[in-house]
């Protein structure tokens, strides 16, 4: 049956009716990738485990994004332990149906471990609702913003004709070279009105679908790339907000594979050209909703004068991230691609930077003049379209809070309008060029990343960049190859 209450007061008692004219249920749950791992269940077995929750093979956080077990076995899911189970618990909160798939019930799950049924430690909702349970306990909260730019691509048709969506691309490249992938619309032409008619069933569906699917699109149009679309997302509560930009992009691979359209989040698809970014808003707010970082008395005497309209809490959560943000860099940029993206000159941040208004900088604010008080928060520019959304959210939350905790103080200038990152006016550090270097810092034994995760899941995460690590370390590549195959 429809439903058209608030989520928020789904519970089990009221799910046979709920359910009353469906057969199954689909679940699904977020792994360390930020892929969703679900199941299709049967209806009478979904409202026996809808309190409780049920089993789930650990597996999921056992191998990577190509079901190839972690070189080095970690703590969660091995042979030791046979890969048990995990218990998995439905959020009802987080009630859907699936408008492509016949308006099927649709549940987000998070995972318990099992020895202690408490969240599970790189299960990553249960890693934002514990870096939100924090501030929950001083009385505050958290709202967040999404950004993703995409590129896409034309599915080639299979060998036999059968089939023209993201399977076929994936045989497709298996014999062919990237390059020739078809791109969705050729040539750099973002903010255009008419290059989405060309694909205008397509560009609508998406935006209709995330409304129907309750993870809204607030604006949608082409970005400066072949074939480059960005959707900026609805802004809410934090945690909610993660959970959308997890099904924003279910939405675009699901209703692309449905129009032969192949969409791609790697953060650099295409040399010599922009990459994508999966940018993040950021602001705290009281119980009543109020923004916590604009300042109602401007300060007249600033040591910068982009912090004038800056609340003394939001001077501190961003000296929080200034000084944090070398430390999670695997969980902003957490694949080998994704360090293609963060070079000079193409848009990008390379380097710890701050300003108002500045889009070249890691952490841009925006505050008044130019937004509305009520709007005050800080962007965070150096995620790319590849990044795990919960992950994202709880660390920059992490960074902040430890820093109004500590009531640290901002350590470097902003950046000054035309001042380029990484310039002789750029005082911040530069930034990991590397996975490996990322991930050599984060796993640190003193790394703040230890300080505001703990260490079961720096190891587990750090672990598992180590297998990504080593898997690129032994490829050979086509440019390799190209390159060296007559020469030496």
């Amino acid at each position: 049956m429809p439903f058209d209450g608030d989520p928020s007061e789904i519970t089990v008692d009221v799910l046979p009716e709920l359910l009353e004219s469906d057969l199954a249920v689909k679940v699904a749950g977020v792994d360390v990738d930020g892929i969703l791992r679900g199941k299709l269940m049967a209806k009478k077995k979904f409202l026996s485990i809808a309190k409780e929750g049920f089993g789930f093979c650990s597996v999921i956080f056992g191998w990577d994004m190509h079901d190839q077990t972690y070189y080095r076995e970690l703590a969660i899911s091995n042979k030791e332990n046979g890969y048990r189970d995990l218990i998995a618990v439905p959020d009802l909160t987080s009630f859907r149906r699936i408008p492509w798939e016949d308006n099927v019930p649709f549940f987000l799950i998070s995972f318990l471990n099992p020895d202690t049924n408490a969240g599970l430690s790189s299960c990553p909702r249960s890693l934002l609702k514990r870096t939100v349970d924090k501030l929950k306990e001083s009385g505050y909260g958290a709202m967040a913003g999404a950004e993703y730019e995409f590129y896409q691509f034309r599915a080639p048709q299979s060998h036999d004709g059968s089939e023209r969506n993201t399977s076929s691309t994936a045989a497709f490249l298996r014999n062919n070279p990237v390059d020739a992938l078809p791109s969705l619309t050729e040539g750099m032409f973002g903010y255009s009105i008419t290059r989405p008619v060309h694909n205008q069933e397509y560009y609508y569906g998406i935006f209709n679908t995330c409304a129907q699917f309750r993870c809204g699109i607030e604006g949608w149009h082409t970005e400066s790339g072949p074939g480059v679309f960005e959707a900026a997302l609805e802004f809410g509560e934090i945690t909610a907000m993660a959970d959308k930009a997890s099904l924003f992009k279910l939405v675009v691979k699901s209703l692309g594979s449905k129009f032969g359209i192949t969409p791609c989040f790697m953060a650099k698809p295409r040399e010599g050209l922009p990459g994508n970014s999966g940018h993040m808003h950021v602001s705290i707010v009281d119980e009543a909703g109020k923004n916590l970082f604009y300042r109602e008395q401007e300060d007249t005497s600033p040591e910068w004068p982009d912090i004038k309209h800056l609340s003394d809490l939001g001077r501190h959560f961003l000296a929080g991230l200034i000084d944090g943000l070398p430390d999670i860099m695997p969980i902003l940029a957490p694949n080998v691609n994704s360090y293609k993206r963060l070079v000079e000159n193409f848009w990008a941040p390379v380097t710890v930077s701050w300003g108002l208004e500045h889009r070249a900088a890691s952490i841009r604010l925006i505050a008044p003049p130019t937004a509305s008080p009520k709007a005050t928060r800080f962007e965070v520019r150096v995620p790319g379209a590849d990044t795990n959304p919960h992950f994202v959210l709880a660390a920059i939350l992490a960074l902040g809070w430890r820093g109004i905790s500590k009531k640290m103080e901002i350590g470097i200038p902003p950046l000054g309008k035309g001042e380029d990152v990484g310039g002789a006016a750029d005082k911040g550090v530069r930034l990991a060029k590397s996975l490996k270097e990322a991930t050599e810092r984060f796993m640190a034994k003193d790394s703040v990343a230890r300080e505001v995760f703990g260490d079961e899941f720096v190891d587990h995460f750090g672990g598992t960049r180590q297998h990504e690590i080593r898997l690129w370390d032994e490829a050979v590549t086509d440019w390799e190859v190209k390159r060296y195959i007559e020469t030496v």
